[in-house]
């Protein structure tokens, strides 16, 4: 590959490496593979089920330390709602209230996006507004409902169909409405505060740094009196330097008519960076638009707690292995303490080849296994609901660990693959709790422990040509492929996402029900 001077240019203002696009453009050259799923994980092998007095063990545990450790929350909320309003921003192309009556177009075409936003819209936390908003502008009930969702999505009304997810109005509480943003910092108040002040970290879009400012100023001091608690919020942007490169159907890179080379974001996964530039003894992760109404908050802070409070036991005990390893000479059976450790409660896989090696050789892997950052995943029974799974897989050098696997990463053509694939019995909620420090209390480089081979070639279009588009590892999935990983189940009530505007419907996000 041959890059111009303005390439150079175009390379150094986004912070973006040489190296790096060589290393992206043989990756697109190559393939990614697969990954190979081993067996699913599942209660009682590789996800953890606790007891009622287990459970109350672990809460008791984080709140006995709680007052001695740092605590963050980071959220990732960069996601605008487009995707989440894609169904109403169809009714208004297909639907004409002077050509046909609402009644007539639902049956015709079988819209039941729509009619499910219609049979229910009175619920939505911003009814009251909107209607105000059109009142008097027609005496046509069709035309009120078509003229609500212009008011909803367009430029001209409210904009929501461009607003970021995290600032639209979720919850109605009667005399306010509350946003994601408002609702993340009351959980932080009841599982993320250390002596009444609560550190919260957002991932978001530069564009949208004011209008999340306007609403922590509002409703920070709304939900700092409600809580007797003090917000201590901060935010970054995806960077640039984690764009990727695409490349036309023949790897070459992808110019635009311009000249330029065509950089696109890298996912979620580029968030590491961010995990990366942020530091506390403990760090909640959870998706901006996962949030709960009051009556799910107690089950919601529990489950935290216990999350956090098997980190808090387990890091004890990796930072005492750690430090033996580090500084005494080990006797055979301490060793094989160790080892029955990181087997029975990290989950850690040795080869068959780590029997045979001299003691020196099996400390040495010892200290590679203890010294990395933990997580403790939530893990939720599958009920139908999208999103990826635990399971074991064997990487090329055979090693055998628990990751979260998306489907897009495994070769469904593949029948014993499908079959171990469909053996999943949990999925992903994207509910962590992480330890990013080593036993001396010093920060990991969690870009060390990035699987490259575990992102996503995706194939679109620009400027009406075809391209192929590299995404990175995900956030939490190859992005941690080399962190200790420990699952436990966790009710499905902790998992109330929002992925349409219909989700806003559901009995977990409305307040009165």
């Amino acid at each position: 590959m041959v890059l111009s001077e303005a390439d150079i240019i175009q390379l150094e203002n986004l912070g973006v490496s040489t190296e790096k696009v060589k290393a992206q453009i043989e990756t697109f050259k190559e393939g990614i593979p697969f990954v190979r799923l081993e067996k699913a994980a599942i209660v009682s092998h590789g996800i953890s089920k606790f007891s009622e007095a287990r459970a109350q063990e672990l809460i008791d545990t984080f709140k006995e330390e709680n007052d001695n450790i740092s605590i963050l929350k980071f959220v990732p909320a960069s996601g605008a709602a487009s995707r989440m309003f894609k169904a109403m921003f169809n009714f208004l192309d297909a639907y004409d209230p002077k050509k046909e009556r609402l009644e007539d177009y639902l049956k015709r075409t079988g819209d039941k996006d729509a009619a499910t936003f219609f049979d229910g819209y009175q619920k939505f936390a911003f009814y009251d507004l909107i209607q105000n908003r059109i009142k008097g502008k027609t005496d046509s009930k069709d035309e009120e409902k078509y003229l609500f969702v212009q008011d909803m999505l367009l430029k001209d009304g409210l904009n929501y169909g461009f607003f970021p997810k995290g600032l639209l109005p979720f919850h109605h509480y009667g005399n306010h409405s509350a946003t994601p943003f408002e609702e993340h910092l009351k959980e932080a108040a009841d599982y993320a505060s250390v002596n009444n002040e609560a550190r919260l970290h957002f991932t978001i879009s530069e564009q949208h740094g004011k209008m999340f400012n306007q609403e922590f100023k509002k409703a920070g001091e709304r939900v700092a009196a409600d809580t007797k608690t003090s917000f201590s919020v901060t935010y970054s942007y995806q960077k640039s330097s984690t764009d990727t490169i695409a490349v036309d159907m023949d790897n070459k890179p992808f110019r635009l008519s311009d000249g330029s080379l065509l950089f696109r974001p890298g996912g979620h996964g580029a968030l590491i960076e961010n995990l990366n530039d942020v530091d506390a003894d403990v760090i909640f992760i959870k998706n901006i638009d996962n949030v709960v109404v009051p009556r799910y908050t107690e089950v919601m802070a529990a489950n935290k707690k216990i999350l956090a409070g098997l980190l808090l036991e387990l890091q004890e005990k990796v930072f005492k292995y750690a430090r033996i390893l580090n500084e005494n000479d080990l006797k055979a059976e301490e060793v094989d303490g160790i080892i029955k450790f990181l087997e029975e409660e990290l989950n850690v896989h040795f080869t068959d080849k780590f029997n045979g090696f001299s003691l020196k050789e099996q400390i040495k892997v010892l200290k590679d296994k203890v010294n990395r950052p933990i997580r403790i995943c939530g893990m939720v029974k599958n009920e139908g609901e999208p999103g990826g799974g635990p399971f074991w897989v064997k990487d090329a050098q055979n090693q055998i660990s628990l990751q979260i696997i998306e489907s897009a990463q495994v070769d469904t053509d593949n029948p014993e693959q499908l079959k171990v694939m469909k053996n999943a019995t949990h999925f992903n909620p994207v509910d962590l709790v992480c330890g990013v420090r080593n036993y001396k209390g010093e920060k990991f480089d969690l870009l060390k422990f990035v699987d490259v081979k575990q992102g996503f070639i995706t194939q679109k279009t620009q400027e009406g040509k075809d391209l192929k588009a590299l995404e990175l590892p995900g956030l939490w999935n190859g992005a941690m492929a080399f962190w200790n990983t420990v699952f436990v189940e966790v009710p499905l009530e902790t998992f109330n996402p929002v992925k349409t505007v219909n989700d806003l419907l559901k009995p977990s996000h409305q307040v009165k029900y």
